[in-house]
């Protein structure tokens, strides 16, 4: 056990007027989890530390914030990952407007999700039995169902935060691109059409920060490209 400093970004918006960092010291082990340390502070420390957490364990994606500058969740991050000598800062999502503390309005991000649906969902073909797949078929989107919906992504996205802020994000694209390559849907060209549109598919200008930061291991960059090259034979396909 080693006595640490954690320095967390506060705000609260009933009582300040800029955010500001506070240090707390707690006793804790290199196998501590993040998660674990905030949960000290509140519980001995601070009753009125505000973050987002659920199952502790990297299957909500409840509790993503930034940790001496990496965006990741507080639950898979141990105290031994960083040097803790220096002390750790603990941020909130960016891009996100802060609600309290380490808890940000995450809103948009499912808003994104909503928009890859058709608004007129096409009915699925009548059938007696189970629709079957082949394993290769299967394994086209087989990573991208893997996504937590953390919003880390999105968060540490360039085009996202800097370039293109109505960007539907990274995440959304690969919620499609887990639709338009399943082949047991049959809406695949009115999802392209959607991520063909502005703030679409053709905003992200690859920076790849999207898989550097999942959580999940999650290849985000490498769907986001062969959504790409989906879309556009369909697109010429429409041009007069």
């Amino acid at each position: 056990m080693a006595t640490i400093t954690l320095k967390i970004r506060r705000f609260n918006p009933d009582t300040d007027s800029s955010p500001h960092f506070e240090a707390y010291e707690i006793e804790a082990a290199p196998t501590d989890r993040i998660l674990d340390c905030l949960n000290k502070i509140r519980w001995q420390l601070d009753s009125s530390l505000a973050y987002r957490m659920s199952c502790g364990h990297g299957i909500c994606g409840s509790d993503g914030m930034v940790i001496n500058g990496k965006t990741c969740l507080a639950c898979q991050e141990l105290v031994g990952d960083f040097d803790y000598s220096k002390g750790i800062t603990v941020e909130p999502l960016q891009y996100f407007k802060v609600i309290k503390d380490l808890v940000v309005d995450i809103d948009p991000f499912f808003e994104g999700f909503r928009e890859i649906h058709p608004a007129e969902p096409q009915a699925q073909p009548t059938v007696e039995k189970e629709r079957l797949q082949s394993i290769e078929d299967r394994a086209k989107f087989d990573d991208a169902i893997k996504c937590i919906a953390c919003a880390c992504c999105t968060a540490s996205c360039p085009v996202d935060i800097k370039e293109d802020p109505l960007y539907v994000g990274p995440a959304a694209v690969l919620r499609a691109f887990r639709y338009i390559f399943d082949s047991r849907f049959v809406d695949a060209d009115a999802r392209m059409q959607i991520m063909n549109k502005p703030h679409g598919i053709w905003a992200c200008k690859t920076y790849y920060r999207c898989t550097v930061v999942c959580p999940k291991g999650i290849k985000v960059t490498k769907a986001i490209l062969e959504a790409k090259d989906r879309i556009r034979p369909a697109d010429k396909k429409q041009q007069p």
